[in-house]
């Protein structure tokens, strides 16, 4: 390819590259869009408050609306972050499909760690020109990298924590029954 043509860049299409610090950027801005919008959804069905009550009771058409629009909220960010992916192979000149080891349960934080750690292929290749970082992509590319780790962490201690305390509770409850076994 002539890499002399200016061409234009859409970054939310499959065709072009993205290099690791604009697939982390454009990652993460996708996130935080998708986690407001979660928020806001939180928000206006009464979960934050703790009322679950109005969600499963409800026969409102509202909140049913609510979860179609969320639905399909989910399944463009889905389709955004495999964009995004696909770019970021075509940067180091391999096939869109491998995006599809997206789909697989644990080895998918691997993909991801390769995606962000392997370099793109130095000049043209079959996909096209190497496409520029630009300043912002930099910036929040370096934030969600340094970031990732502390996110993970935090996740796993949200998980752990909460199942490790019902663990506990329910052994004290065996341990109640054992040495009481007809109290009720």
């Amino acid at each position: 390819m002539n890499s002399s043509i200016p061409t234009v860049d859409h970054p939310l299409s499959a065709k072009g590259r993205f290099g690791r610090l604009s697939l982390a950027a454009w990652l993460f801005v996708s996130a935080i869009i998708y986690y407001i919008v979660i928020f806001l959804f939180a928000l206006t069905t009464g979960i934050l408050d703790g009322d679950l009550s109005q969600v499963i009771e409800s026969p409102s058409s509202t909140i049913h609306i609510l979860g179609i629009l969320l639905t399909v909220f989910y399944i463009a960010f889905f389709y955004l972050c495999f964009i995004f992916i696909i770019r970021r192979l075509h940067d180091q000149n391999k096939s869109g499909w491998l995006s599809l080891l997206a789909l697989i349960p644990f080895l998918n934080f691997i993909f991801l760690g390769y995606l962000l750690c392997v370099k793109g292929t130095l000049g043209d290749n079959k996909f096209g020109a190497v496409r520029a970082t630009l300043g912002w992509e930099k910036i929040l590319g370096y934030i969600y990298i340094f970031a990732l780790p502390f996110i993970v962490i935090l996740s796993l201690i949200g998980i752990t924590i909460p199942s490790y305390q019902n663990f506990i509770q329910k052994g004290q409850h065996l341990q109640f029954e054992q040495r009481h076994p007809y109290t009720e």
